[in-house]
């Protein structure tokens, strides 16, 4: 079974809550919106800690921005639509790789034999390039989702694949 982490679902809970909360300070005046990490704990449900953890990979990867003092907290640090899924699994998770051939990790020990080796590239290209074309903003559900279509070099793989 294929299955993103917690943490990758949290961080897409606490983008969106981010992007809510932009809208609710500029609505009211502020001129740059900001939010803790126990606001957003507060707001979503997702214990604190783990929040913070999720906000600190996120700064990692220039999603959001971290702002220090009296009246710091975060705040993203693009809009949601141009953050994709592809974007918040890799800042989480790291890169988006469904065998060890295909993340260059080297990790096979069939490698030297094996009959579809490189063959994985394919597969992961068109997971990778569906989870691209899918933004927070899709997510959020502010905006209707764009249809998107696997390559059709990619189908006899992937039908393949799901008949083994």
């Amino acid at each position: 079974m294929l299955r993103l982490s917690k943490l990758t679902d949290y961080a897409v809970v606490v983008l969106i809550r981010l992007a809510d909360g932009d809208r609710a300070c500029c609505r009211a005046g502020f001129a740059e919106p900001v939010q803790t990490s126990p606001g957003i704990a507060l707001a979503t449900g997702v214990p604190e800690p783990t929040v913070a953890k999720v906000l600190k990979s996120l700064a990692s990867a220039n999603l959001v921005l971290s702002l220090r003092g009296a009246r710091g907290g975060y705040r993203l640090a693009r809009p949601l639509s141009a953050v994709s899924v592809a974007d918040v699994i890799a800042a989480v998770d790291g890169p988006i790789a469904l065998t060890a051939c295909v993340d260059g990790a080297g990790g096979c020990d069939v490698q030297g034999l094996c009959a579809v080796k490189g063959r994985w590239d394919l597969v992961n290209d068109a997971i990778r390039g569906a989870l691209e074309s899918i933004s927070l903003e899709d997510m959020r559900g502010a905006s209707v989702p764009h249809a998107f279509r696997l390559p059709e070099a990619a189908l006899p793989a992937i039908a393949a694949s799901a008949a083994e």
